[in-house]
């Protein structure tokens, strides 16, 4: 085509500049499309179901704060790659309906990039089916159900040991120290009977001269103090020891009541119990009793990353505050941003779940994580701990 004026020159660069235009949008548009649910150019947004209210709700805000104090942390040094991290926890109350409103509301309506630090088995096992579904990663929910960790799930990590390990040592000891006869008080849910099943399993994994046997197992409502009836079966079959699966508030004042009863025998907990909580809930009538432990003692120095736990708790004015929940959060947002960073800049769900797969044998600061295709669950560590007579806590 031969242009014969500068008038139709400058309408034909015109439109060669709108085209440009128009491509470029169109370009912009794809990109903005591309982009990965929950991710912007400057943040990455992180959804969490927690106890923030209810007999529950300092493990809720335990695990919350200690993750917040390692995203603050790492928000302030910039990010990831550029983005920071943001975590929007709403209240379940410990409750799965509340759980699976929170879970649809944080995938459908805030539209989060990942499920973060779910608090509880009852609420988890209700939010994992919704994470399942949509193929959104849910990463270190505070629970050891074994129903979450088998069968494996592609979008579910584990950070912390089961509580088919923490139940095993717990039993192990039992045997060790001579003691026979075993009463189990647990939650009427899944977190119990996921307990209950633990305790089962690792009575009848001991030699058959062991003489550790099951007598009696009672149970008691979940979010509640009534433990009439669990104790009045338990004290019948005249226990040994007696584990309980349940949460601080509860197993305070079953601890309390029996103590009250003249029980003398041994008390056993798992970690989910809320080990400083039960330790000022029960004050000094708690000594000797044990927590099964699946993080570093909080207070214990000579491991690195307790020493930086401890050093952001001091900066952030809340040095008082150290707690198993708490450093679960913590180590458990060090190893969520560990799995970020090997994503690398172009972030989706899918990618980060090949990268978190790809953290064998990764040291966390004496905490160590390993995970791959066919492992989901990062830690195997389980160690026992005691309150004293001053109510501190001890390994």
């Amino acid at each position: 085509m031969v242009l014969h004026s500068g008038v139709t020159r400058r309408r034909f660069a015109g439109l060669l500049a709108a085209c440009a235009v128009v491509a470029s949008g169109a370009a912009s548009a794809a990109n903005t499309t591309a982009a990965e649910t929950g991710v912007t150019a400057d943040t990455i947004l992180l959804g969490q179901s927690a106890a923030l209210t209810g007999s529950t709700a300092v493990l809720g805000k335990q695990m919350n704060s200690g993750a917040r104090l390692y995203f603050d942390y790492i928000n302030q040094q910039g990010g990831v790659f550029g983005r920071k991290i943001e975590l929007k926890a709403l209240d379940d109350a410990y409750e799965p309906d509340d759980a699976i409103k929170n879970t649809k509301k944080l995938i459908e309506e805030d539209r989060v990039f990942a499920l973060f630090g779910y608090v509880g088995t009852p609420t988890s096992q209700a939010a994992v089916p919704l994470a399942n579904q949509a193929r959104v990663p849910f990463f270190a929910p505070f629970t050891g159900a074994q129903s979450l960790r088998d069968p494996r799930s592609r979008y579910v990590f584990h950070v912390r040991a089961g509580y088919d390990e923490e139940t095993s040592a717990i039993v192990r000891q039992i045997r060790t120290t001579g003691l026979k006869r075993v009463a189990v008080v647990y939650n009427d849910d899944a977190y119990g009977k996921a307990g209950i099943a633990g305790v089962e399993q690792a009575i009848k994994s001991l030699p058959a001269d062991s003489g550790v046997k099951l007598v009696a197992q009672e149970s008691v409502i979940r979010n509640t103090v009534e433990i009439g009836d669990a104790m009045q079966g338990a004290m019948k079959a005249s226990p040994d020891a007696i584990v309980l699966i349940s949460a601080y508030r509860t197993v305070g004042a079953f601890v309390k009541e029996a103590l009250r009863r003249g029980y003398s025998g041994q008390f056993y907990n798992v970690s989910f119990v809320g080990t400083q909580a039960l330790a000022k809930e029960v004050g000094p009538l708690g000594s000797g009793v044990i927590i099964s432990q699946v993080m570093p003692h909080p207070g214990n120095a000579t491991l690195p990353v307790v020493r930086e736990y401890l050093r952001l708790l001091q900066a952030s004015g809340k040095q008082n505050d150290f707690d198993y929940a708490s450093i679960e959060g913590f180590i458990a947002a060090k190893a969520f941003v560990e799995g970020l960073r090997r994503t690398g800049r172009e972030v989706t769900r899918e990618k980060f779940i090949t990268a978190v797969e790809s953290m064998r044998n990764v040291d966390l600061g004496g905490f160590i994580v390993q995970y791959g295709p066919e492992n989901h669950v990062g830690s195997k560590f389980v160690e026992m701990t005691i309150i004293n007579s001053r109510g501190v806590v001890i390994r």
